[in-house]
């Protein structure tokens, strides 16, 4: 990769002149892209940790989401769903970069967050709930971080 990346520019092919104006036009080895094994299995960690993590958290959760689901209850749609994205792929990313600090972090806001919503509505099973999900939201994504530190 350091090969790839310090070659870039280097030569000067790489600058065209169009209409007066120079651009810069790498020469980018795209069968390298496709050929490195590290690009696929962060990849297929980020697949995983969007799209199947969050099947299996809502799977994992659907008897007792039946049990809460309120239709008079205002929330946007899907939001729980974005939120939950996000917070695997933060979670995800502070640990391939060792960064736990940020996890903590994460999770002590998200619990500031809902920690008044929780207060007021006094729903204990609602509480609990949110609470099973953001642990497996954040062990899968964990999980999975140190899946892939330990491939590489």
């Amino acid at each position: 990769m350091k090969r790839l990346l310090s070659t870039w520019g280097s030569s000067p092919q790489d600058w065209k002149l169009v209409r007066g104006n120079f651009y810069y036009e790498p020469d980018i080895p795209f069968s390298y892209w496709f050929a490195n094994v590290t690009i696929w299995i962060y990849a297929v960690a980020l697949l995983f940790i969007t799209v199947v993590s969050g099947v299996l958290i809502r799977e994992m959760l659907s008897g007792w989401s039946k049990a809460l689901h309120k239709a008079s209850e205002a929330s946007l749609q899907s939001a729980g769903k974005y939120i939950g994205i996000l917070e695997r792929i933060f979670v995800f990313t502070f640990v391939v970069t060792d960064n736990w600090e940020g996890n903590g972090f994460l999770l002590a806001a998200k619990s500031v967050f809902r920690f008044g919503d929780l207060k007021e509505s006094k729903e204990r099973e609602l509480t609990e709930y949110i609470l099973i999900g953001t642990l497996l939201s954040f062990g899968i994504a964990t999980a999975v971080g140190m899946l892939v530190l330990n491939t590489k």
